[in-house]
């Protein structure tokens, strides 16, 4: 389960994440992943690795009536999904659990959702053996993983700088949400899993953030990465996110840690049936 454990956040990381990295990458994907799949109302949704539940409240949303159920290991994540505000004439299944074991009957569900979740799972084909599983004969899943590192530039320069200040493998889990990149490869583990008609199409979204800086000091403290500054005093801790920042700028030709930072940010959309 060591991947599982990977993105395992505390309650207060979560909260960060809900409030900075939803709203400036989760939701632009969670929009356009929820108009591909096109719920429609009265249908049984599950959104698996739903973490705090953008994707899962836009399904809610879309659909109007039926039953929308997100599931997360992560209860920091979920503590947060339940403590925001909800629409009583949508309601939403919360539940804790692993994409390994889905804890749903057979044929219980006509869509399933994942998204940026697929990659993490230590099993990704029990995973996939699992959402076919509860899948009805009918239905579908709609998921998304990201291409190579390279074409998210600002990824890819936050995870060099933090293997040449923090040491080698302190980038592990930002390159970890990499490792489905070869779409062929992505093809064949879905195919191989019993899906049917698999469609992948590569899509790319424009992420702002305020600054380097604020780009930087979120993803150090609303992910798992939050934790690799752990132990080190507070001077040291600001040279070394001095020295980050610095690098990400020069890496990005981007002038100043003080102006806006946009990059594209690059995923595939996989769509297919039972």
């Amino acid at each position: 389960m060591a991947q599982h454990q990977a993105w395992q956040v505390g309650s207060s990381a979560a909260e960060l994440y809900q409030r900075y990295l939803v709203p400036a990458i989760a939701s632009l994907w969670a929009a356009d992943l929820i108009d591909r799949a096109a719920p429609r109302p009265g249908e049984r949704v599950l959104d698996v690795a739903c973490g705090t539940g953008v994707v899962t409240r836009l399904a809610a949303e879309r659909m109007g009536a039926g039953r929308i159920v997100g599931l997360d290991i992560n209860s920091g994540m979920l503590a947060v999904a339940r403590s925001l505000p909800a629409d009583a004439t949508r309601p939403i299944e919360w539940r804790e659990g692993s994409a390994l074991a889905l804890p749903f009957s057979n044929d219980a569900f006509d869509l399933i959702l994942c998204q940026f979740g697929l990659q993490f799972f230590p099993d990704k084909p029990a995973a996939l053996g699992e959402m076919l599983r509860v899948l009805a004969p009918s239905g579908r899943v709609a998921l998304s993983v990201f291409t190579a590192i390279e074409h998210t530039p600002a990824w890819n320069a936050l995870a060099d700088a933090l293997d040449r200040y923090l040491g080698a493998g302190a980038s592990q889990t930002k390159r970890s949400e990499h490792v489905l990149s070869d779409r062929p490869e992505l093809r064949e583990l879905v195919t191989a899993a019993g899906f049917r008609n698999v469609a992948i199409q590569i899509v790319t979204q424009t992420i702002r953030f305020p600054s380097a800086r604020e780009y930087v000091r979120v993803q150090l403290s609303a992910t798992p990465m939050s934790s690799l500054m752990d132990g080190m005093d507070g001077t040291r801790q600001r040279e070394t996110l001095a020295a980050i920042i610095g690098d990400l700028v020069t890496s990005l030709h981007i002038g100043s840690d003080t102006v806006e930072l946009t990059y594209p940010q690059e995923a595939y959309v996989l769509l297919a049936g039972k």
